[in-house]
């Protein structure tokens, strides 16, 4: 798995970046085929402190790409609320991968 995180108009510190990493873990746990992730970081200029705070990602996994973004005043609980955003999508292309279909009921005359 390639992951990149990077930040905009913020510093990715060592302690970002293994909570990051540690909360991905929970995606690549559910769903073992994830080819690439790229994590943006971002603190926003605006006049409301509210959703200041941005973490968008795009994952890569096998036969599908995804993208979810999450905005809250504090970062951490911005990368929460992405994690389990991503963990939805996910396991709903993993339902959609598994084979739904059964053998025709053999009939006996």
């Amino acid at each position: 798995m390639n992951l990149t995180i990077s930040g905009h108009h913020l510093e990715v510190t060592p302690a970002l970046r293994t909570y990051v990493i540690s909360k991905l873990d929970r995606i690549v746990r559910h769903f073992d085929q994830v080819v690439d992730v790229k994590v943006l970081l971002t603190v926003e200029k605006q006049k409301e402190k509210e959703r200041r705070q941005r973490a968008e990602c795009n994952i890569h996994v096998k036969g599908n790409d995804m993208f979810a973004e999450s905005s809250h005043a504090d970062l951490y609980a911005a990368v929460d609320e992405l994690v389990d955003k991503l963990d939805r999508q996910v396991a709903r292309h993993k339902t959609r991968l598994q084979n739904h279909h059964h053998d025709a009921p053999k009939r006996i005359m």
